[in-house]
């Protein structure tokens, strides 16, 4: 049988290992293992949202309201922007999804960072478009700016904080550069850990209404999978101006959002107290690894997220790392599909960070 030829170069993203899957392989009871690999907020979500959920239970037979009206309306007034500014996805790479499929196509450029979200080029893969890489592990927005100046990209993907390192870009030198991008090339700020920027630096926060008055060739990137714990259920949106979010609605698939996904979604932004107390919480326990990679001699990259990355000597391997530790229930990412000799690990509650700095302590030992 006879596939789409895009389809030979493209690697399949790999997601986190589940738990039930190391249930299965090395046969740990569910209680012993600590997930630290998919970025997930440790404490869960708001109890409001999971009350919520529940009493809406029964609506499943229903078809979504697919205006999506309640959670478009609490956007807009989070973000101060209108409702047509935003579009919603299943997860913010939906979104990404669109933004691909609206503006590149065979023949296209897309310029990313060297290590950065492995869905960029996953889905400019997916209509033939072309992937230009810095050579800089973090944003270097002068090397962008060469490339862009040479390459002639149609999207410039800036990804702050920077998925999988943890760095952010500076909110100053971010409106700078995209003030130097033509308005026909697409820039697009994926802001899915901004929460955590946000709260740590002012000076790394980006707002979304600022950018799209600024800029009609910007599009905001948000989640609710990280800060707001609802990983599980999917949603995403962009803000963008409203000529750009009709293009990408044309590729919007009917009730694309679940009901249970815009109940939760919306209830998650009335709970500011517990989005605020999860960040206080993440930023404490972050301490704790910046001190254990002291001790044990590991550089350690300043993250702005909710999670750290560990980067390895060359007498140390990240993967023989990460699968010992898998092997003991401790479920970190390797970064080494990244081509870095690194681990990226969630900041978990104090006893799960407990536990992953015995067990590595340990293994880094031998």
């Amino acid at each position: 049988m006879k596939f789409n030829k895009k389809l030979e170069n493209i690697k399949t993203y790999e997601a986190g290992k589940p738990i039930e899957l190391v249930v299965r392989e090395f046969g740990i009871e569910p209680k012993d293992i600590v997930k630290l690999a998919s970025n997930e907020n440790p404490y869960g979500c708001s109890p409001q949202v999971q009350k919520a959920v529940v009493d809406i239970v029964a609506n499943m037979a229903l078809y979504p309201d697919d205006s999506m009206l309640k959670l478009k309306s609490a956007l807009s007034s989070k973000f101060d922007v209108a409702d047509e500014n935003i579009i919603i996805g299943s997860g913010s790479d939906q979104v990404i999804e669109f933004i691909m499929h609206a503006k590149a196509q065979s023949g296209s450029k897309v310029l990313i960072n060297s290590v950065t979200f492995a869905m960029y080029e996953i889905y400019a893969k997916h209509v033939g478009a072309e992937i230009i890489r810095t050579s800089s592990q973090e944003h270097d927005l002068e090397e962008f700016y060469r490339l862009y100046k040479e390459e002639n990209p149609d999207i410039i993907f800036l990804c702050t904080p920077n998925n999988p390192t943890g760095d952010a870009i500076d909110t100053a030198a971010l409106m700078a550069f995209i003030e130097k991008i033509d308005s026909d090339t697409l820039v697009v700020v994926d802001g899915a850990y901004m929460e955590y920027a946000a709260f740590k630096d002012s000076a790394k926060a980006v707002s979304p209404k600022e950018l799209i008055e600024k800029f009609s060739n910007v599009i905001y990137l948000g989640t609710f999978s990280k800060a707001y714990g609802l990983g599980g259920m999917r949603t995403g949106y962009g803000i963008a101006e409203s000529k750009i979010i009709k293009e990408l609605y044309k590729l919007r698939p009917p009730f694309n959002i679940t009901t249970l996904s815009l109940e939760a979604a919306s209830v998650a932004l009335e709970d500011e107290a517990f989005v605020k107390n999860s960040i206080e919480s993440c930023f404490s326990e972050m301490k704790r690894y910046s001190e254990f990679a002291t001790k044990q001699n590991i550089d350690i990259i300043e993250s702005y997220t909710n999670f750290v990355t560990l980067c390895f000597s060359d007498t140390q391997n990240s993967t023989a790392l990460a699968d010992a530790l898998l092997r003991k229930g401790m479920i970190v990412r390797d970064l080494s599909g990244y081509g870095m000799n690194a681990i990226r690990v969630t900041v978990g509650k104090p006893e799960q960070n407990s536990r992953f700095f015995e067990l590595t302590a340990a293994l880094l030992e031998k």
